[in-house]
């Protein structure tokens, strides 16, 4: 026997083993690529060797390359939902653009507090650094906590006013008059 014969039976007989293969299968599309497969691999220059039933022989080629597919189809399906909901999440690194900007708003609010005076930037430390609350900070200073709240305010006023790049009002030392 030759792969010529097999490739032959294979012709012959191609809408018979179409609609077998749907029936085992269940499915007209995947028993088409299988035996559109098959033919591939029986084209073959090599001694085939004693084959009892050739239609047997196809059909089993066919199968194997039908579960073989399905086999392979699982394992990407599979993968892909595993996969699937890592591409929705959006990348939590920030772009290098990003990444710039963010240093020099830092680097203009340092600037901003550096023009503080010393009291006002002290107060915005303890309360923004170190988490203190005004009465603490009140006791530290010995201040009244209507007096923290004053100075807090001076100073994001005026750190405000330098990172929207209002020269004039940033420019200008925050007074150390007493609220009214």
């Amino acid at each position: 026997m030759t792969w010529i014969t097999l490739r032959d039976v294979l012709v012959a007989r191609y809408d018979e083993f179409r609609s077998r293969l749907t029936r085992r299968l269940g499915s007209e599309e995947l028993a088409s690529e299988s035996l559109q497969e098959t033919w591939l691999r029986l084209y073959r220059s090599d001694d085939i060797g004693a084959v009892q039933s050739p239609a047997g022989y196809v059909l089993r080629v066919a199968m194997n390359i039908a579960t073989d597919r399905r086999r392979s189809d699982r394992r990407i399906v599979r993968q892909h939902h595993v996969d699937a909901p890592l591409d929705l999440l959006p990348d939590p690194t920030p772009g290098p653009e990003r990444e710039i900007e963010s240093r020099s708003e830092l680097e203009a609010l340092n600037r901003a507090i550096a023009t503080l005076p010393l009291r006002t930037r002290q107060i915005l430390m303890a309360a923004r650094i170190d988490g203190l609350s005004q009465n603490e900070i009140a006791d530290r200073f010995g201040i009244s906590a209507r007096m923290v709240r004053f100075e807090l305010r001076k100073a994001l006023d005026h750190c405000e006013a330098c990172l929207a790049g209002d020269v004039d009002d940033a420019r200008e030392k925050p007074t150390d008059r007493w609220p009214e």
